[in-house]
């Protein structure tokens, strides 16, 4: 089969290429030049951003990675990359530990196992970046975790108004 006639998406020129050449192609440029064109955000404000589908990016650059560079996040990289990020929030919700709640990691080790889906780890002293074994209590459920706290409440409501907290 021979080549089939185009029209440059940029410039307009006619030039000619092999249906192989085609494929999945939504847009087709006679030159590298006239494709930089195309997708320059300056140059081409309205059309740049049809030229590539950037949903689900992000997943795809971290599959990407892990095949070019499988060594990449070895453990003293990771530890050199918490260490700069480390204390950089304001520090009101939970400390990280390689990503994931420092907390959950720590009873994790008390348990002895990974947490089961829905366990809830509760801090007893209610500072959410004290993470000793001694201030952490898992609950089953979040259901357990909530009947907790109603009977915590129930307490201190009943300490406020001068009752007997029996």
């Amino acid at each position: 089969m021979g080549k089939v006639r185009l029209s440059c998406d940029w410039c307009g020129r006619v030039f000619l290429r092999y249906p192989s050449q085609l494929k999945g192609k939504r847009h087709h440029f006679c030159s590298r030049k006239c494709l930089g064109e195309y997708s320059n955000k300056q140059k081409n404000p309205d059309g740049y951003s049809t030229l590539k589908d950037f949903t689900h990016i992000s997943e795809h650059m971290t599959k990407l990675n892990k095949e070019l560079n499988p060594e990449r996040m070895n453990p003293v990289t990771k530890e050199k990359i918490r260490n700069a990020r480390i204390g950089t929030g304001v520090g009101q919700s939970y400390a990280k530990l390689y990503g994931r709640h420092e907390h959950r990691v720590v009873a994790e080790r008390i348990l002895g196992r990974k947490l089961r889906k829905g366990e809830v780890v509760h801090h007893l002293d209610f500072n959410p970046r004290n993470n000793s074994p001694e201030n952490l209590m898992i609950f089953r459920s979040q259901s357990e975790h909530a009947k907790y706290h109603a009977a915590l409440d129930a307490f201190f409501r009943i300490t406020e108004e001068g009752g007997d907290a029996k």
